[in-house]
């Protein structure tokens, strides 16, 4: 069973990550300016279940290897927080582009909630970054000598599609009420990518230099 502090603190961290505007965000976001708020639910809940599939093949595969090995263990942080602070560059890099997503005129037909779901889906489960968080900061908190690590992967994991559900589903609504807000200010949507993107570079940093020592 996962120690009810190691619980706590990652979720505290998986809240903070999630907050943080990624590929979920802007695709929950331009939905529901695109085609309504309603589809961005539906697109938020396929997001959530990609998420659920990522943690358990993350848990299932990666937790008995790093469960064995510090060597891995480093290797795995090292890329994450890597992998981290690259996103953080390019999204302070392209941050112009986001406010381009608003700009634009879209328009896209009305499809099924299946379609919508099957989208979210893919969306989730294909985004890298979720991979390396969770590869990354899973192992730092479990502890061997509570049970199967796997299995404490697995439930402090879903803590990440949990939050994301919370979260992307506040950006989707608050996205669909204020369609005109966001056309009239691209900017402001910039101005939050290039702060997410300072957000993860120091995020990559502190992970590169704190850790398991063993």
């Amino acid at each position: 069973m996962v120690a009810r502090d190691h619980l706590l603190e990652f979720a505290g961290l998986a809240a903070l990550l999630v907050v943080i505007p990624g590929p979920s965000v802007l695709f929950a976001i331009t939905r529901a300016i695109t085609v309504g708020r309603r589809e961005a639910l539906f697109t938020v809940a396929g997001n959530a279940l990609g998420v659920c599939l990522q943690v358990a093949a993350v848990a299932f595969g990666l937790g008995t290897v790093v469960a064995a090995s510090a060597t891995v263990f480093t290797a795995v942080k090292v890329l994450g927080a890597t992998y981290l602070i690259y996103l953080g560059l390019q999204a302070i890099r392209h941050r112009a582009r986001l406010a381009d997503t608003f700009t634009a005129e879209v328009t896209a037909l009305r499809r099924g909630p299946l379609t919508m779901l099957r989208d979210g889906l893919i969306v989730g489960f294909a985004n890298p970054k979720s991979v390396v968080f969770l590869a990354a900061l899973l192992p730092q908190f479990v502890t061997p000598e509570n049970g199967w690590v796997p299995v404490q992967m697995l439930i402090l994991g879903m803590c990440i599609p949990v939050f994301g559900l919370i979260f992307d589903s506040a950006w989707a609504l608050t996205a669909g009420t204020a369609r005109a807000w966001f056309a009239r200010s691209p900017r402001r949507l910039a101005a939050v990518g290039g702060a997410g993107g300072l957000m993860m570079i120091g995020l990559g940093t502190s992970l590169a230099l704190t850790g398991r020592k063993d």
